[in-house]
């Protein structure tokens, strides 16, 4: 059975990052937009990540242009936003789909291990995959779940 520490995934500089290196880790899994009403949850996924990091918890931000088109810029564009916007220091990623025929691999395994409400697919901008130490996914929130909410979530993966 796969898990998230068998994908690969380019980093927001290029670089083929391999995600086995979270093993052990509890990480939250994002797909993000630079203009979406939701973006402002940026500063909260900061937040966890500044507040868990040292705990072994992980934020991965995955910039996705399928909704809207409100990811419209390049990488570097879209890491020169986080920054300056946000202060992001979580790991970001290339832009990927996260539905459809092209979606990025990770996408169709997080979507065939917690379906949601759409039957697998992902509605909107900052949908969010809670995924535990081993790898597996415990839970997937919605857009409309501020990262502050999921708080209690975490402590508990982290916890076991």
């Amino acid at each position: 059975m796969p898990t998230l520490h068998d994908f690969k995934a380019a980093d927001i500089n290029g670089a083929a990052i391999d995600l086995g290196s979270y093993d052990g880790s509890v990480v939250l899994l994002v797909n993000t937009a630079s203009k979406c009403g939701f973006t402002p949850q940026y500063a909260g996924l900061q937040r966890l990540h500044d507040d868990y990091a040292d705990q072994g918890f992980a934020v991965l931000g995955f910039p996705c242009d399928q909704f809207g088109h409100q990811e419209p810029g390049d990488e570097s564009e879209i890491a020169a936003f986080c920054d300056k916007e946000y202060g992001v220091t979580f790991p970001m990623f290339a832009k990927v789909e996260v539905n459809g025929d092209d979606a990025h691999p990770l996408f169709q395994w997080l979507k065939s291990e917690q379906g949601g409400l759409l039957g697998g697919a992902i509605k909107w901008n900052f949908t969010k995959f809670l995924v535990g130490r081993d790898g597996l996914v415990i839970d997937r929130f919605g857009s409309t779940t501020k990262p502050g909410k999921i708080r209690p979530d975490i402590e508990a993966a982290l916890a076991r």
